[in-house]
């Protein structure tokens, strides 16, 4: 993957003393400056431009507005300018698609390219021209085949995520990618990501170059009360880490917990939460020595509303010596006023409330056993979510991922679920083993 650095030349230029830019335009001609007003590669940021290497393949995935159609055509227009007569495919979910983003649209390639080289629009012909002779093709993801008359060595794949068809468009389009001239061939897929399996293959070939970016780096361009009213609103879900942080989110098929489950218990910061009847840190030690190396060990903060309902407060999951996550779990303990440490204790038997105590000897401390096996202990804390029983107060991407990885078969995830089995253990001790509340109501503070 390549993440070249995030600022664009334009963005050093205006960082100088206004004496230095005032010199700088000044010693421009009016040709120069015409020029520099045009120049892509001044104004980009370098996530936006094509990355360095032989590549085949380059993946623009990003976040809404980060500027993935201005990538493209600044892109497309550079290549159809480098070598006369060049034939490129443009491909999108529609053709009305491509006439209103990559085409006519605010990032298109009829307002971004000088007029001297801008390219002439056929819309019955679906077709653009350079001044050059290099000329483009819309096609549509509606009729994949279109693409079997196509021989060119440039295609630029818009929204690819969201076609109908992505399998069937991609092969045909690698069919007519054969032609030679000053470059080998090259396909840009600048899109918002889906888990479509055939975007995640493309994405691990040894010729794809994948570059990911935010919403967020584009903000300077774009009108601040988006991101107040739009963005924030969507921060910590499963669709903003989707749509704003590009992530591709996937369901384990029969995975216990799913991507729309975990969307039902999100709960904003902001809201308001009921007193809180029992709350409890759940520790899941690793039994490593806590170097960087190894797994971590999930410490996860819980409560029990007054209204009977779970909440997920907080994730202090770490990776750090005994003693360390020992304080951290105890930190933790007393900033949410929590009645109760749990922690597993088959890794080390006692050696974890001999931890706990060394940090403070006054807290209480309760040992869990894993008789059953993880699947067999989170069934029962799953049913609670899907009866939207338990809610999340902010997003906890690491955690939800683990817990989207457990699947009837085991776990199918990367290392240790160490996050997703200290929050079963903490909704275990708080819901699944029906107990009286063990102190008086007080309200939570979330971390």
């Amino acid at each position: 993957m390549h993440q070249p650095e995030k600022y664009s030349q334009a963005e050093y230029f205006s960082s100088l003393p206004a004496e230095e830019r005032q010199r700088v335009l000044e010693g421009l001609t009016e040709e120069e400056a015409e020029e520099l007003l045009w120049d892509w590669r001044f104004w980009a940021r370098p996530k936006q431009l094509p990355p360095p290497g032989e590549w085949s393949t380059w993946v623009l995935r990003a976040g809404r507005g980060f500027g993935k159609t201005r990538s493209g055509a600044g892109w497309v227009h550079e290549r159809a300018m480098a070598w006369p007569s060049r034939w490129i495919a443009l491909c999108a979910r529609t053709p009305s698609d491509a006439r209103d983003y990559m085409i006519e649209g605010p990032g298109g390639l009829l307002k971004n390219t000088p007029p001297s080289a801008r390219p002439s629009y056929e819309p019955t012909k679906k077709r653009l021209t350079w001044p050059n002779g290099s000329w483009a093709t819309i096609y549509s993801d509606d009729e994949p085949d279109q693409l079997r008359g196509y021989s060119g060595d440039t295609a630029w794949l818009d929204e690819f995520a969201k076609f109908r068809n992505p399998e069937d468009v991609w092969d045909n389009l690698q069919f007519g990618m054969r032609e030679a001239s000053n470059d080998r061939p090259r396909r840009l897929i600048t899109t918002t990501p889906r888990p479509i399996p055939i975007l995640i293959r493309l994405e691990k070939l040894p010729t794809t170059v994948v570059v990911t970016g935010t919403s967020h780096e584009n903000k300077a361009n774009l009108d601040a009360s988006w991101y107040k009213d739009t963005i924030s609103a969507y921060e910590g879900t499963r669709i903003g880490r989707q749509e704003i942080m590009a992530e591709i989110l996937d369901d384990v098929p029969g995975a216990l917990w799913t991507r729309g489950m975990l969307d039902k218990a999100f709960m904003p910061l902001s809201a308001p939460l009921p007193d809180m009847s029992r709350v409890v840190v759940a520790v899941d030690p690793s039994g490593t020595k806590g170097d960087g190396h190894g797994d971590s060990v999930g410490i996860v903060v819980a409560g029990l509303g007054v209204d009977g309902l779970g909440y997920v407060l907080a994730d202090r999951t770490c990776n750090l010596s005994p003693s360390q996550w020992a304080r951290r779990a105890v930190e933790a303990y007393r900033d949410f006023a929590a009645d109760r440490i749990v922690a597993e204790r088959n890794f080390g038997g006692g050696m974890v409330e001999g931890l706990i105590r060394t940090v403070d000897p006054r807290v209480s401390y309760k040992d869990v056993n894993a008789s059953r096996g993880k699947v067999q202990r989170a069934e029962p804390v799953a049913a609670l979510y899907e009866q939207n029983r338990v809610f999340h107060v902010g997003g906890f991407p690491e955690l939800e991922d683990q817990l989207c990885a457990f699947a009837p078969d085991g776990y199918m995830g990367q290392g240790s679920p160490d996050r997703a089995d200290a929050c079963v253990w903490a909704l275990t001790e708080l819901m699944v083993e029906k107990r009286a509340p063990e102190a008086a109501s007080r309200t939570a503070r979330v971390n």
